[in-house]
């Protein structure tokens, strides 16, 4: 049995983080940054002497070209590589498109800090991190963690709240430690599993 090797890297910086908005399920695309952030996670992962046999990403741009920068600087631009709205981010619902200060001055500051960091409460016509969760998981479970237990080393290029669901998991949080958990943009976190699909090394990798 080789390696069970899964790799969790959230999209470079995108034009609408650049520019303070809620996201969601929109779909702008990365900047120069986001494109710099998106290569140097393919260097760190080739420097590690990583190479992947199979990848997974969202239906979203953002988290798409950064799966394929990092494949790319990797010299593995033909790998097999699954798309799925199951990996998208949280929807933001009527919060998307929204600066995020307009926001608060609209609905209030508390307000938009409960939908932002609660573990269950939904934006307005969106999705709470459980609802993404629920969305999220199914899909590790079926598709994703049998891939990684047969031996297949596994990149996950996707969004900051659709990773949390898996880390979620594999780092065994609770509803609230999830929510302080930060997953920087273009910043690969290795884990090595275990038979049974626990966690026998985390490693954050950074330049």
């Amino acid at each position: 049995m080789s390696d069970r090797i899964l790799v969790l890297v959230r999209h470079g910086q995108s034009e609408w983080n650049l520019k303070n908005l809620f996201t969601g399920w929109r779909d702008p695309d990365l900047t120069a940054q986001g494109v710099t952030e998106a290569r140097r996670a393919g260097t760190l992962l080739k420097a590690e002497g990583l190479s992947f046999d199979i990848a997974y990403t969202s239906a979203l741009t953002r988290a798409q070209k950064t799966c394929g920068l990092i494949l790319e600087e990797m010299g593995q631009t033909g790998l097999n590589t699954l798309r799925d709205e199951a990996l998208n981010e949280r929807d933001y619902g009527d919060l998307s498109g929204l600066n995020k200060d307009d926001a608060r001055a609209k609905w209030g500051e508390e307000q938009v800090h409960v939908w932002r960091r609660s573990y269950d409460v939904p934006p307005p016509a969106g999705e709470s991190l459980r609802d993404t969760v629920a969305r999220t998981l199914p899909y590790y479970v079926k598709e994703i963690l049998p891939s990684v237990l047969r031996g297949e080393r596994t990149l996950v290029a996707a969004h900051g709240n659709s990773l949390r669901a898996l880390v979620m998991v594999l780092e065994k949080h609770t509803p609230e430690s999830i929510m302080k958990r930060e997953l920087a943009t273009g910043a690969p976190i290795f884990y090595r599993l275990g038979p049974d699909s626990t966690v026998v090394e985390k490693r954050d990798l950074i330049a």
